[in-house]
């Protein structure tokens, strides 16, 4: 029985303190490799971010990080991570009041 793929990879070349290295992700696309980006963008210890989907046939998106200081790129990921996940509940918890209150703009298509 083959083993499951893992979630996340750090790929080959990576620095030894981590401070620069190209994470492989697995299951995800251009969604989660833009959020991530733009979150990680947020935070003033990161000097670089980019992603990208190698081939469509792949299932997977490569996500390069390089912090300032030799800081850890893995402790800003999962930062990133955490910070995107709480949004995520931030913004589906005001979109469920929202609907909950019944106070939006109804629209009726007709024939």
């Amino acid at each position: 029985m083959a083993e499951p793929t893992p979630k996340l990879r750090i790929m080959k070349g990576a620095d030894q303190d981590l401070s620069a290295a190209t994470y492989q992700i697995f299951d995800e696309s251009h969604t989660m490799g833009n959020a991530l980006r733009w979150m990680l963008m947020k935070n003033p210890k990161v000097e670089f971010c980019g992603y990208s989907v190698p081939h469509p046939s792949e299932n997977l998106i490569q996500l390069r990080i390089q912090m300032y200081d030799k800081l850890s790129s893995l402790t800003a990921l999962l930062e990133a991570l955490d910070n995107l996940d709480g949004l995520c509940v931030a913004i589906h918890d005001k979109y469920g009041e929202s609907l909950a209150s019944g106070d939006y703009e109804r629209w009726e298509e007709r024939s």
